[in-house]
């Protein structure tokens, strides 16, 4: 496995369009999209910065991973995510090398992308995400 490039930076935020506001008026970036990804539990909002992109995730339900995240470590970064041909085939080659999944399946993500994450304690603490579009994923 090799990622192209960082795909996006996931910062968990308390309230959307607060951040909103803060990167289209601090930094005059403009928010292309909203969307909700009901099974993670969060609304999402964002960026584009050259080829990465910033996805600010609001917690939808007090139970979710966001709100949980948040409650523990306040707002901030939540993840980086790498852009992977195939993450199915990424997931192999990490498990192979003995990393922690989280997701040992892709799933539905955000922007129409598979997603799984890595677990923390095997990144060193960075809690990552792969990326794909779904067309590329066998």
């Amino acid at each position: 496995m090799k990622p192209s490039h960082i795909e996006h930076i996931g910062l968990a935020v308390r309230n959307l369009e607060e951040s909103i506001r803060y990167w289209e008026d601090v930094f005059g970036l403009e928010c292309y999209r909203v969307e909700e990804v009901a099974d993670q539990k969060v609304r999402t909002a964002f960026f584009k910065i050259g080829d990465t992109k910033i996805e600010l995730l609001e917690p939808t339900d007090d139970d979710g991973p966001v709100a949980r995240f948040i409650e523990k470590k306040g707002e901030g970064v939540h993840h980086i995510a790498f852009a992977v041909d195939d993450v199915a085939a990424a997931l192999q080659s990490v498990q192979q090398k003995g990393v922690d999944l989280i997701d040992v399946q892709p799933r539905p993500g955000a922007e129409g992308l598979n997603i799984a994450f890595l677990h923390p304690k095997s990144t060193h603490g960075v809690l990552t995400e792969l990326c794909s579009k779904l067309e590329k994923e066998k």
